[in-house]
């Protein structure tokens, strides 16, 4: 609809200006009194024109006043141009705010968008600090997902490196009693933290775990069987917590399963002179001078390949199996130099890539806790789940009957995982996270629980509707008031904003929208009659009632956490 919209403004604003105004958007203004939509190209226009923002803005109102819907155009302040639309017209863009609710369906020819996230190690237990990339990269697979667009979620398992050779000097020195097939992923780690404490007394280890990696990379069967043992626990520990945060991939494949696919890649390079002999028996990659960046080692001096090779590997699979038309990998901003080279690399290779991209995100941060996993004191990202639905649990337990639930255990599930996704999503993820457990789990601020209840509440206004057998009049007529058009226009930027958190990758602006609607339909249900108004009024806002409830659980589903029906 404000497509439609924009199109009928920019031929009247070319007749009117004779030259293309493309860059024509309008933006919903924060109260009624400014108009129902607004724009401030005049002050653009006005450059080229040569004159003053008002001077054009006065023609843009004049202008707009011709369009189909707009009922009348105002100037505001020095440049500004508000608009407002008839009801007909913004119950059509209602209308389609409510079908950006449904998912669109993908065509299977298409080309897909691969996503890469998660990607955690063996043999180590999940941090609370996977959940970064976890949620990060599942809520923009669902977008893109939700779009129409094929996409490929994809889990790079960290299963191979000389840290693997650490482990396995660990076990044969330390853990051999233990059957590796049933040892937890907390007993792996303990071996993994004791290997890095003996090696600070004994620098010998560190020559032991090299040449136990060159073995398992040689194919040695005992090693083999072992670290197949690892991979074995490790998938069925974190299978479940997975299940719990609504995280899920289409493929699980890992580093081992590009190890024979690295020596076509080095011979490829070196073939093509992109890489060289480095020192000592190494080889790397040098880059232009322009791009000030270190040389990247593709083969240790020993013959044993490193991540960069693997990546390479990795995108030239991806590449070839799935022409893909965007690559994204969802990694901590630590990662930046390693993927600024991987790219740079594959261009030197003179590779055809798709849109090929870094999404990283800060650190998050704890004042009390520090989450090195060489030195054993993670913080394991299970047991926070598990505080964070106790947590909730006893806040439902606390505020007794004014809570409605049949089912108090699974709402504290709901409510603590909900609270630890949003409080995650809900921050830019260009900076550091902060993780703050009473911010989570507040009912009164930006949190999943204020989402939570907003949309129960919205919920039981359509339940009593029903069950007082209230018959909704045809909205054709209604007229839209200076209370409920606050709402409604809140409603209408849905699309965009679905949109707008798509192609930017910032779940948080989401977010960030669905506590904006919250807290515009809790002041709707506050200060207006619902059922008890009547005729249309009464229809428009069941009407509205009802697209802010499919908005809100749209939203919470986009960002992988659930809403109740009661609460």
């Amino acid at each position: 609809m404000f497509d439609s919209l924009q199109k009928q403004a920019q031929e009247i604003l070319r007749e009117t200006f004779s030259r293309d105004i493309n860059e024509l958007t309008f933006t919903f203004p924060a109260t009624p009194e400014f108009g129902d939509i607004s724009t401030a190209i005049a002050f653009e226009l006005a450059k080229k024109e040569k004159t003053s923002p008002k001077t054009v803005a006065e023609k843009l109102a004049r202008a707009f006043g011709d369009v189909k819907g707009v009922r009348k155009a105002e100037v505001a302040g020095a440049g500004y141009v508000n608009v407002w639309l008839e009801p007909s017209v913004l119950l059509e863009a209602l209308s389609e705010a409510q079908g950006a609710v449904k998912k669109r369906d993908a065509k299977k020819e298409a080309k897909p968008i691969i996503v890469e996230y998660c990607s955690p190690n063996i043999a180590k237990p999940l941090g609370v600090h996977h959940l970064l990339t976890m949620m990060i990269g599942q809520v923009l697979a669902n977008l893109y997902d939700h779009a129409g667009l094929n996409v490929v979620r994809w889990n790079y398992v960290g299963d191979w490196g000389t840290q693997y050779g650490k482990l396995v000097v660990a076990y044969q020195k330390w853990g051999k009693e233990a059957d590796p097939k049933t040892m937890s992923l907390d007993e792996m780690l303990n071996l993994y933290v004791k290997f890095h404490n003996e090696a600070e007394k004994d620098t010998s280890l560190e020559a032991q775990a090299q040449e136990a990696f060159k073995k398992l990379e040689q194919g040695d069967a005992e090693l083999r069987s072992l670290w197949s043992a690892f991979v074995g626990v490790t998938v069925r520990t974190n299978t479940p917590i997975f299940r719990r945060l609504s995280v899920h991939f289409d493929t699980h494949l890992g580093e081992s399963d590009y190890e024979t696919a690295m020596a076509p890649i080095l011979e490829e390079g070196m073939k093509k002179g992109v890489f060289v002999p480095g020192d000592r028996g190494a080889t790397i990659v040098r880059f232009p001078d322009e791009t000030k960046m270190p040389p990247a080692l593709v083969l240790k001096a020993d013959g044993a390949t490193n991540y960069l090779t693997r990546d390479l590997a990795l995108a030239r699979d991806r590449i070839d199996r799935y022409n893909p038309t965007h690559i994204f990998h969802v990694v901590d901003v630590a990662q930046s130099l390693h993927f600024a080279q991987l790219f740079a690399t594959a261009k030197l290779l003179k590779w055809k890539l798709p849109h090929w991209e870094h999404i990283s995100f800060g650190r998050m941060r704890f004042a009390d806790r520090s989450m090195s996993t060489r030195k054993g004191n993670v913080l394991k990202l299970e047991e926070v789940l598990d505080e964070a639905v106790k947590r909730a649990d006893a806040l439902i337990a606390e505020r007794g009957d004014s809570i409605q639930t049949d089912e108090p255990k699974d709402l504290a599930e709901m409510m603590g995982i909900g609270s630890i996704v949003y409080g995650v999503l809900s921050q830019n993820r260009v900076k550091d996270i902060v993780f703050d457990w009473d911010k989570m789990l507040s009912f009164e601020g930006n949190s999943a629980p204020y989402l939570q209840y907003t949309h129960a509440r919205a919920r039981s206004v359509l339940r009593k509707a029903k069950e007082e057998k209230i018959e909704m009049h045809n909205l054709k007529d209604v007229t839209i008031s200076d209370s409920d058009r606050p709402l409604l226009l809140t409603m209408l930027s849905f699309p965009s904003v679905l949109e707008d958190a798509r192609e930017s990758h910032m779940p948080h602006t989401l977010a960030n929208y669905l506590f904006e609607l919250c807290q515009r339909f809790n002041t709707f249900y506050n200060t207006v009659p619902i059922l008890k108004s009547e005729g249309s009024e009464r229809s428009l806002r069941l009407q509205l009632t009802s697209v802010v409830a499919d908005i809100l659980k749209c939203g919470a589903g986009l960002l992988t956490f659930r809403v109740p029906e009661r609460m």
